[in-house]
């Protein structure tokens, strides 16, 4: 048994009244902060009390402060059933010496909530026998935006908004929301009480040198917008990508300082998209939305905003009649489904890899059987033999024809001459470049063929020949080669 268990504290209301309230058994021994205990005067109600003592008063300059501005998130009935969206603190504590100790809260069922990150991939949401519905990823990201957009009309911020700080259940994907004394809080007279915490990945770039004390909403509109982003996009992170050159990999931070937003109107000099990112299928404002929040200069979208649009996009999804629970946003199509024809097209080339024959100089290694060695090395030779004959025959034939062609032209010599020398030019011309292309396409026949000087001389020997041809046609003179005199 702790020893805070059956211990008496006297709870303080925000509407000035007070009354007298004994905790319970320990639920869980919390996070840095504090351990959780079960309020016995209270059903559905539980007790944080803060392991330091000595941060008694600046903790009840923030809780009093939380008493009296109140967000207006409430608890939704579903079915029978009430789901609290947020642990929003209901009392403070006092200990019998008039220490702020704690603090009451409603008890959320953290056994129907899982973390919001489960969400994000399908290989998670598979083994923990979540919804696979796109549906419900978007009902979830309206959701965790209309609990933010409450804290921000009351000018409260979450600062470490990351989908792990923030719960989900799992039956309707309303929020869950713990730990709200940790928030940056806005108290009377613009006093503020500041967050503690902020985490890598999710710093908005022009926050990095500042502390988390000084973040506020810009630090949760761009926390938003990638939380958004992720649930929307398969769980891709928008400053995520495939690096276009071999340099050093940057982390996700350090992407983000740098403005690397991969899915944008414009690409990004450092990364492509990743390959199984749908984001080309968003709508344009959606598409619009991302471009403010992630590029620099522009005055990023807040919560009411993403509130208003992700409303409107529940309103809108279309249904996929080849997965019903696949849902697209506009004409374009279902980009789930384009991502899953890419990954069954990966996997079929893997598996028709797998079942290729592995081979060791063109042998397949399971039939490489050390008796047959002999007999396979002297069928290899006997090709290359066969080979080489063909080769010298194809060589034999090919300087034939050329060292006649101008007897083959000349049969032609009137109809060459009455189409002019241009037209001969081209047409000799054209017999160069084949010439050419022959002997490109023996490279791959024949392996004497890949001899360069062979090739050159070959390709030299057609084009005198071209030449002695166009000679013979017009009946010109050997003297064409000579520089006449020219007298003044």
């Amino acid at each position: 048994m702790s020893e805070t268990e059956g211990k008496k504290y006297l709870a303080l209301y925000g509407d000035g009244h007070h009354e007298e309230v004994v905790l319970g058994e320990l639920l869980n021994k919390g996070g840095a902060a504090g351990k959780i205990y079960r309020d016995d005067s209270h059903p559905k109600s539980v007790a944080k009390i803060y392991h330091d003592r000595n941060k008694s008063e600046t903790n009840r300059k923030k809780l009093e402060a939380m008493l009296l501005n109140k967000p207006n998130i409430p608890t939704i009935s579903h079915k029978g059933k009430e789901y609290i969206q947020i642990a929003w603190p209901t009392a403070l504590l006092e200990d019998a010496q008039g220490y702020c100790v704690g603090y009451l809260m409603p008890e959320i069922e953290t056994k129907e909530a899982i973390s919001l990150d489960h969400l994000m991939q399908k290989a998670v949401r598979q083994k923990l026998g979540l919804s696979e519905r796109y549906i419900d990823r978007v009902f979830a990201a309206y959701n965790v935006t209309s609990v933010v957009a409450a804290l921000h009309a009351c000018k409260h911020y979450i600062v470490d908004l990351k989908p792990a700080n923030v719960s989900i259940y799992k039956s309707t994907k309303l929020v869950a929301l713990f730990d709200c004394d940790g928030f940056s809080i806005c108290g009377e007279k613009g006093a503020r009480y500041p967050a503690e915490y902020v985490s890598e990945e999710y710093i908005y770039p022009e926050g990095m040198q500042q502390t988390c004390q000084q973040m506020g909403e810009e630090q949760d509109k761009f926390a938003l917008a990638v939380i958004i982003f992720r649930l929307l996009n398969e769980g891709v992170h928008p400053f995520s990508g495939m690096p276009r050159k071999g340099e050093d990999m940057l982390s996700i931070q350090e992407r983000i300082a740098g403005y690397h937003y991969a899915y944008g109107i414009w690409p990004d000099a450092y990364q492509a998209p990743h390959p199984y990112s749908i984001h080309d299928y968003f709508d344009k404002t959606t598409m619009n939305m991302f471009e403010r929040a992630f590029t620099k200069g522009n005055d990023r979208p807040t919560a009411l905003e993403w509130q208003t649009q992700l409303e409107f996009i529940l309103k809108n999804l279309k249904q996929c009649k080849k997965d019903h629970n696949h849902a697209y946003f506009t004409s374009k199509g279902c980009g789930l489904c384009m991502v899953s024809e890419k990954i069954k097209a990966r996997l079929d080339d893997y598996k028709k890899h797998q079942e290729e024959p592995q081979t060791v100089r063109g042998m397949d290694l399971k039939k490489l059987e050390t008796e047959n060695i002999p007999q396979k090395q002297q069928d290899k030779e006997h090709r290359d033999q066969q080979l080489t004959y063909w080769y010298y025959g194809f060589v034999g034939g090919y300087l034939l024809f050329w060292t006649f062609f101008y007897k083959i032209a000349s049969v032609f010599g009137d109809i060459l001459r009455s189409a002019g020398v241009f037209v001969q030019l081209m047409l000799f011309l054209t017999m160069a470049l084949g010439a050419h292309k022959l002997l490109e396409k023996s490279a791959t026949c024949f392996p004497n063929a890949k001899n360069q000087n062979i090739f050159s001389m070959m390709n030299m020997y057609a084009i005198i020949c071209l030449l002695i041809a166009l000679i013979t046609v017009n009946g010109l003179s050997a003297d064409i080669f000579s520089l006449n005199d020219v007298n003044p």
